[in-house]
């Protein structure tokens, strides 16, 4: 299989898929797709090129074992996390904390506290995930691209082939009716 052929499919269906057959060739082409995301992540924290792409091969092999296991809903900040996790057992293991680091982990903040607000966050990033999938389908690809892709009026008007007008306008009915479909939940 070559990755590009299947850029126009998303995270959500290549995984359907490798749920469907457990073709790990599925799989290939999610990791292909967030390789450079892995190797920024695991940079950041290691600091040390080798490693980092060592890391990146860790993950790899940790997704490939951990996805036949259980069903993941969000691939990318999934496999994020795994990666940020990867990184920071290894400094732990090696005994180099960055102070930087080193404050975060043990800082007497109250970790009850922060587990939390991470679930909420989890809680209100799923209530608007499902918000976003019953939108129409015109508002959901406007929000998409201009909320989550960061892309102007224009590029969306060009991609989609709306007008300005049209793309404004399904914008805000889709952040209106987002809101209130949250405020349902």
């Amino acid at each position: 299989m070559h990755a590009g052929r299947y850029d126009h499919i998303d995270d959500k269906e290549l995984l359907a898929h490798f749920y469907e057959d457990h073709n790990n060739e599925w799989l290939g082409i999610l990791l292909q797709r967030y390789t450079m995301l892995l190797l920024g992540v695991s940079m950041k924290y290691l600091k040390n090129e080798e490693e980092a792409k060592d890391c990146v091969q860790q993950v790899f092999l940790k997704a490939i074992n951990e996805l036949h296991k259980y069903k993941v809903e969000y691939f990318k900040s999934w496999i994020y996390m795994i990666a940020k996790n990867h990184c920071l057992m290894k400094l732990r293991d090696k005994g180099k904390f960055t102070s930087e680091i080193s404050e975060k982990l043990m800082s007497t903040v109250d970790e009850t506290e922060e587990k939390n607000a991470h679930i909420e966050k989890e809680r209100a990033l799923n209530n608007m995930a499902q918000a976003l999938q019953q939108l129409n389908k015109e508002q959901q690809l406007c929000v998409t691209l201009f909320y989550l892709e960061k892309k102007s009026y224009q590029e969306i008007a060009e991609q989609t082939q709306y007008s300005l007008m049209q793309v404004k306008s399904h914008i805000q009915n889709g952040k209106r009716n987002l809101k209130i479909l949250m405020e349902r939940e």
